[in-house]
């Protein structure tokens, strides 16, 4: 982009609804724009990242754009950055959380395949970390909770790449799914493109998805972390939503159908998330 006046965002129309798991819907009332700031920003430059139409250097000059607006260098061309700088002055957040999102989304504007799992969790680390980090900070709570919350971020990312692996590849020649487990399982590209999955790939999708059940695991401990009661809840619930669609996954077939989690799973996730209550 030439100008800093001019708006850089191009949103793609999806908003809270969208997302598997609920943002903000139930903290507290007076911390809820906050996340929601937080999560205007994501989302924007998320959408910036996955445009099929911008080429790869608008996109990271959009990206930084949005950087030197959060970090005060001009306040015109990314309204959510400027939303977000006045949120974090308010709250004394620091800005770390969201400046490593934008390192995730300038990797996607370049990078399309992941040679490993190793690999995968280090893009996880910018892209699905800071947000859960981001929310824990808002709130006040302590580091430790950030073990915890790290894994919770991780799998519900892992496994929205999984949901969309079709989708990814046809929209953007994106493949999160690792080279090396394809090359293991005997699959590969063509095979994430037809119309069914082949064994190979569920062999490849179950093996992501035991990872997923490990790290489901390392985050059950997260709503006892926390000491906001509200957050208590909601993190309950979006830890029994990842038990859920990680079931769902291991059940379906994602290259069929994009498997979705149910109304059914959403009202039992949150009775089971009562207990967190009081």
């Amino acid at each position: 982009m030439s100008s800093t006046a001019e708006n850089v965002e191009a949103w793609s129309g999806k908003d809270k609804g969208d997302e598997n798991f609920p943002v903000g819907a139930i903290v507290s009332p007076r911390l809820r724009a906050h996340v929601h700031a937080f999560y205007s920003f994501a989302r924007n430059a998320d959408d910036i990242a996955d445009s099929d139409t911008l080429e790869a250097d608008d996109k990271i000059a959009r990206l930084n754009v949005m950087e030197a607006v959060l970090m005060g260098e001009h306040d015109h061309g990314s309204p959510s950055a400027l939303g977000l700088r006045a949120s974090l002055a308010e709250t004394g957040v620091t800005s770390q959380h969201a400046r490593e999102l934008l390192i995730a989304f300038r990797q996607d504007a370049v990078k399309n395949r992941y040679a490993c799992w190793n690999e995968l969790y280090d893009y996880c680390r910018y892209s699905a970390m800071p947000v859960g980090r981001h929310v824990l900070d808002l709130h006040g709570e302590s580091h430790d909770s950030w073990v915890p919350s790290d894994a919770l971020c991780t799998v519900l990312q892992v496994l929205n790449h999984v949901q969309d692996c079709k989708k990814d590849l046809l929209a953007l020649n994106r493949c999160y799914l690792p080279d090396d487990l394809m090359l293991q399982y005997g699959t590969g590209i063509d095979d994430v493109l037809g119309n069914a999955e082949t064994p190979g790939l569920r062999k490849l999708f179950n093996d992501l998805l035991q990872r997923c059940q490990a790290l489901n695991t390392d985050a059950g401990p997260l709503p006892r972390h926390v000491r906001d009661r509200r957050l208590r809840v909601e993190t309950s619930i979006i830890c029994n939503l990842s038990n859920r669609l990680t079931a769902r996954l291991l059940a379906n077939d994602p290259v069929a159908k994009r498997v979705k989690l149910s109304k059914l799973d959403a009202g039992l996730s949150i009775l089971a998330a009562l207990r967190f209550l009081p």
